[in-house]
């Protein structure tokens, strides 16, 4: 069953990627498809300007905890995929349990990116997520 959050982070993962690849803010380009009218579900909006909002420290988290990945080595959708999961782990809706944050992120890269992805995803948001008493 596909549900509304599911299809939020898929249309935040859209507009993440989409963003990076042109070289503009992730909140500029949501403030452009709100205008348009082209987005429904106020989740999606949440999620893009919590990435936003705490893109540092989750870059600093993934640089930390995908050793021998560097971000900019990574596929831009596992990325911005680990982006959507690090924040619904660390900032995200307290309604968001972990293991719901990491199998939905685990799923998009299944359906979005490489073979290795959903294995690489689910254990870099595995281990921070294991950590994450020590990292709020």
């Amino acid at each position: 069953m596909i549900t509304a959050r599911t299809k939020a982070r898929k249309r935040a993962l859209d507009i993440l990627f989409a963003a990076e690849a042109q070289g503009i803010a992730a909140t500029d380009l949501l403030d452009e498809r709100i205008a348009a009218g082209d987005l429904a579900n106020p989740y999606t909006a949440d999620l893009v300007r919590g990435v936003a909002a705490h893109a540092t420290r989750i870059d600093e988290l993934l640089a930390e905890y995908s050793r021998d990945w560097p971000l900019e080595r990574m596929p831009a959708v596992d990325r911005n995929v680990l982006r959507l999961g690090v924040f619904e782990l660390l900032a995200g809706p307290e309604d968001v349990p972990s293991h719901v944050a990491i199998s939905e992120a685990v799923e998009l890269s299944q359906a979005l990116s490489t073979d290795e992805s959903p294995q690489f995803v689910n254990g870099v948001l595995g281990a921070i997520e294991k950590d994450r008493p020590s990292l709020d």
